[in-house]
């Protein structure tokens, strides 16, 4: 029902283009985007530029059933979803549940039901009309936070603009039940990094309360600055993924817990998430990079339980992590291709892309900014999209700009080739099938095979480290944290076998079992006399340790390789003995236990 009732509010006109929430097809980074975007066009016509960031008050519980009803009739939508919707607003009751609370419901006269996939589109329905059109600015939505943007010669003049569409917006509001939130309203003047006076301080004054422009503001997630600096919103996102950090590591100790797989799950699924929130929209500088690689290296560290001397391309590669710039690169392709592929009809940063850009239908935002700057000369002229930028970094594209042109290995030398789009389901009208080979789908497997391409070419020298990068966990991860551990440090060369020196080459690299050549990884596990009598025993069928050998995809030989590791003490820390007891024997006896691993394996080799 919530993909039928979308799909027949975007043919009946029940939602405004300019409204990025609670619909398929869009994100919170859309709505971002195109807010840079304007910002961006507008400062490039050498205007001032302001936006006033408001909050529904209540949001959902302010929906009044009937006229939400009026909308939907009003509009021509069919009588059976009018009275469905009605029907879903209509007798309900709610208690409040508290300890020793009285168990009596109480009937509700409006509101949406929290909880229910399709709430948020009525509720994005109902509020549709508050959203109007500003000359030389813009109106952006996502729920119930609301951007107003305008541009004119000067700030105050911005502030006259944005008290009025203000009054007007809250006239609207009045009439269908809802308000705005005084304490969360926020005010950003926009400025460049070019403009040398100082940024103007002139407050908005709003119902009797006087705002003053910030510094930073927090909108959907992304801190933005005046002059659109993003070392602020990474050092906040940094600071959170320290501290969730902080508490997964608990889970998984050095030496014990989870297994290394698991390790890599959290990190790709809950760590990268929180630390690269936004870098879809914003590119962090090359100074902030490093400072996140810093904490990325410690992620793939606790994944793989090595040490602190390893290389980091190796320590990349062995937790199957590629390097953090490469992975922002790759969200960033994704974030671009997925703009490009959809509809311009209810993308509006879609809409608003250069018109010689092939988008799935070739609908543009009316009126483009982007017009303004034409008469622009020098450097403030606006770089053509297909025009790499010169060396002198004098001239810059503009934010949607860029867009296709770091998607030219995708739309063609020209930047011609038809796109196709991300789903069919998201509009009525069905458009024509890409081409073979050209599914968005497949265009999203080419971005991939780019990071995996990019990953290869600065990957370590072969004869340094012989493994290739590959993105999926290791089957060898699945066995336990200490029997895994071992196996990553002898395979990134630095390890506790005396050829595997930490810092320094002052110590013997003698194999200290046999005293006959170096202790090496093959030596220890293939060469090695003194453990031949352990190896008929644990190591059949395994005779290679190289990048190609079997025992990396088969589970019975990594249970082989598992158990021999165990029982021959191999690169375990001097301290211990030869045969771990207590705590190590448990480490021994869940090393020798691959089969509850072995679905993981399976799944890894195939």
């Amino acid at each position: 029902m919530n993909s039928r009732l979308s799909c027949v509010a975007r043919a009946c006109g029940l939602l405004n283009q300019h409204q990025c929430e609670s619909l398929a097809g869009l994100s919170a980074s859309d709505a971002t985007t195109t807010l840079t975007h304007e910002v961006r066009t507008l400062q490039m016509a050498q205007r001032t530029v302001s936006t006033l960031f408001l909050d529904i008050k209540g949001g959902f519980d302010n929906v009044n059933a009937s006229s939400l009803c009026g909308m939907l009739k009003a509009k021509g939508v069919n009588p059976y979803l009018v009275s469905w919707t009605r029907s879903f607003l209509s007798d309900r009751t709610c208690r409040l549940l508290y300890q020793g609370s009285p168990k009596i419901f109480a009937p509700v006269s409006v509101g949406t039901p929290q909880g229910s996939p399709v709430s948020p589109l009525l509720f994005v329905i109902y509020v549709s009309r508050l959203h109007s059109e500003i000359p030389m600015g813009l109106t952006l939505s996502y729920v119930d936070d609301f951007g107003l943007t305008a541009s004119s010669a000067s700030y105050r003049r911005n502030i006259q603009i944005l008290q009025r569409q203000y009054a007007r917006l809250k006239s609207k509001g009045a009439r269908l039940g809802v308000s705005f939130s005084i304490p969360k309203t926020e005010l950003i003047h926009w400025c460049t990094v070019r403009d040398r006076a100082p940024i103007s301080n002139a407050p908005i004054h709003l119902d009797g309360s006087v705002f003053k422009p910030k510094r930073e503001v927090r909108w959907l997630g992304y801190w933005f600055t005046p002059s659109m600096s993003t070392t602020p919103h990474f050092t906040k996102r940094l600071a959170k993924a320290q501290a969730a950090f902080v508490a997964i590591k608990r889970l998984s100790p050095p030496g014990m817990g989870l297994p290394p797989f698991l390790c890599h799950r959290l990190a790709s699924s809950l760590l990268f998430p929180v630390l690269s929130y936004g870098a879809d929209v914003f590119v962090p500088t090359s100074h902030m990079v490093r400072k996140l690689a810093v904490f990325w290296h410690k992620v793939q560290r606790w994944t793989t339980n090595c040490f602190l001397s390893t290389p980091t391309d190796i320590l990349a590669i062995e937790a199957c992590l590629p390097p953090l710039d490469l992975l922002l690169r790759y969200k960033r392709r994704l974030a671009a291709l997925r703009i490009l592929c959809s509809p311009p009809e209810i993308n509006p940063a879609t809409a608003r892309l250069p018109p010689s850009v092939q988008t799935p239908s070739l609908h543009r935002h009316s009126p483009d900014h982007r017009s303004l700057s034409a008469k622009n000369a020098g450097s403030r002229l606006p770089l053509p999209w297909l025009q790499p930028r010169p060396p002198s970094k004098n001239r810059a594209h503009l934010p949607l700009d860029h867009l296709p042109h770091s998607m030219l290995f995708i739309l063609g030398p020209g930047g011609f080739e038809p796109l196709p789009v991300t789903s069919q389901h998201l509009l009525c009208e069905h458009y024509p099938a890409p081409p073979p080979g050209r599914s968005y789908p497949q265009l999203k497997l080419q971005c991939r095979n780019l990071l995996i391409k990019e990953w290869e070419e600065s990957a370590p020298d072969p004869a340094r480290y012989p493994y290739p990068p590959s993105i999926k966990p290791h089957p060898f991860m699945g066995l336990n944290k200490f029997t895994a551990g071992r196996l990553h440090q002898m395979r990134s060369g630095k390890s506790y076998l005396r050829a595997h020196p930490s810092w320094s080459d002052d110590a013997p690299t003698t194999c200290p079992s046999c005293d006959e050549a170096p202790e090496t990884f093959e030596h220890a596990i293939l060469r090695c006399p003194a453990k031949g009598p352990a190896r008929p025993r644990h190591l059949q069928g395994v005779s290679d340790i190289g990048p190609d050998a079997p025992v990396w995809s088969s589970v019975p030989l990594l249970g082989a390789l598992s158990r021999f590791i165990s029982s021959t003490a191999t690169a375990f820390p001097p301290g211990m003995f030869s045969r771990p007891s207590s705590s190590a024997g448990s480490i021994s006896s869940q090393s020798s236990n691959v089969v509850s691993f072995g679905h993981f394996i399976s799944s890894q080799v195939s």
